[in-house]
């Protein structure tokens, strides 16, 4: 009788102990969502669409360009340097994907801190493009990074099923996702992508990641390269780790392989002007597995490779970022 009171309290202790960390790390995690959105406001102009509202910021006259950014990104990744390499001859319109900067999530997507469903590209595509019908955009190039390259593919794809003022009139791949790959994908998707990583993780990292480890993060991403000075105060790095953005992040990089998969045996149907541009030094997103593969299987495809460049080829390179999209709009007859 006395070792069951004992335990009794004991498991009484551990569970308050557990529910006071939970409400600590619960109020940590929403101080520094609010600190991180009073830091970097939305930007741009906002547009409904079924389901949600997309963010956007659109300058220029001319064609249309359509910028995508990467994973865990945010249209700041494109506003702090190539959108006003371009405005002067293209009407350029940035996005925040879906569940990231300040747009929604895909609608019907499960958002519970326990789910694991991803927005995948052609959901994330369809989204933006209700988003470009909304604000007048017709036959853009539609420019993708990273992530944002698999989303670009999609909106692509869906031409092939559609005769939409909104179809793409060419695509540019900047060190883009296009194919499937082997391997895992890292102990952050994997964990961040789960059910108990979405509950229990994710809060913590929110709450309590230190500033050394986005910059390492930040690092990684550039390497070879160094950041672009600027790069870590401008980009809203805060607006990343936002428990709604990480959950967002993770579920759709861990869910997108099979995606990828069926999406790539239809590549071979795609007539429109493709151009790829990556680093040759890409170890994120890595060329032999991407882009060298897919201009094998689609005629329209060509691919710029830059010696020694990481990942970051819009950033590092910017010019070669800007003659691809001038290429692909001179290919699809826009220039």
């Amino acid at each position: 009788m006395r070792w069951t009171k004992l335990v009794r309290k004991a498991l009484t202790f551990t569970a308050l102990a557990a529910g006071i960390g939970a409400l600590a790390t619960g109020f940590s995690a929403s101080r520094q969502t609010a600190a991180a959105e009073a830091s970097y406001p939305p930007i741009g102009n906002f547009v409904e669409v079924p389901g949600g509202r997309v963010h956007y910021v659109q300058e220029g006259s001319g064609p249309h360009v359509i910028l995508l950014h990467g994973a865990g990104g945010n249209l700041r990744e494109f506003t702090l340097d190539l959108m006003d390499r371009l405005t002067d001859r293209y009407t350029v319109t940035a996005f925040d994907r879906p569940g990231h900067g300040y747009t929604d999530r895909v609608p019907g997507i499960d958002t519970r801190a326990t789910a694991t469903e991803g927005d995948t590209p052609l959901q994330q595509a369809t989204m933006l493009r209700a988003a470009a019908a909304q604000i007048g955009i017709e036959a853009p190039i539609v420019v993708g990074h990273s992530f944002g390259g698999i989303v670009a593919m999609g909106w692509a794809l869906q031409g092939l099923d559609s005769t939409s003022p909104q179809d793409a009139s060419g695509i540019v791949s900047i060190a883009g996702v296009a194919m499937p790959w082997p391997g895992d994908l890292g102990w952050f998707y994997t964990y961040n992508g789960s059910a108990l990583g979405g509950a229990v993780l994710v809060p913590l990292l929110a709450g309590f990641a230190p500033q050394s480890m986005v910059d390492s993060a930040i690092a990684d991403t550039f390497a070879p390269q160094e950041p672009t000075p600027g790069y870590a105060a401008y980009i809203g790095a805060p607006l990343t780790i936002r428990p709604e953005s990480i959950r967002a992040n993770a579920r759709q990089v861990n869910t997108l392989r099979p995606h990828v998969v069926e999406m790539a045996k239809r590549y071979p149907e795609l007539t429109l002007p493709i151009e790829f541009l990556h680093g040759s030094a890409d170890t994120i997103v890595p060329p032999d597995v991407h882009s060298q593969e897919v201009i094998k299987i689609v005629p329209s495809a060509r691919l710029t490779m830059l010696d020694g460049i990481g990942h970051m080829p819009h950033q590092n390179d910017p010019e070669a970022a800007v003659a691809a999209i001038d290429r692909a709009a001179t290919r699809a007859g826009l220039r």
